[in-house]
């Protein structure tokens, strides 16, 4: 009898522990979509692209529109370090443009 006890708990126990990281997998899927609300095509400013600098400073290409912004991030301070009107293709085409 103790035997089909613990079987039944241990059971339960993997049952419980199941949901749970079924339920986190979900939510995480759920979170990279953008959540509940977003609308397909709606979205006007975008992250292009981020470059870690250090443990908490960063560097992000963000477009809005035509134009793009360059921004320094750090936890005290959001900083425009340039900005473009037409976006370039690549990171490489924007960094030919900047030494030229």
């Amino acid at each position: 009898m103790a035997m089909m006890d613990i079987a039944q708990y241990l059971l339960s126990f993997g049952l419980v522990i199941g949901l749970l990281l079924g339920l986190l997998w979900v939510l995480k899927k759920i979170q990279s979509q953008g959540g509940l609300t977003k609308r397909a095509g709606s979205q006007r400013i975008v992250i292009v692209e981020t470059l870690a600098l250090g443990v908490r400073q960063k560097v992000v290409l963000i477009k809005c529109d035509q134009h793009e912004v360059l921004l320094g991030i750090t936890p005290t301070e959001i900083r425009p370090l340039h900005r473009l009107e037409s976006a370039p293709n690549s990171t490489e085409e924007w960094l030919r443009r900047r030494q030229s």
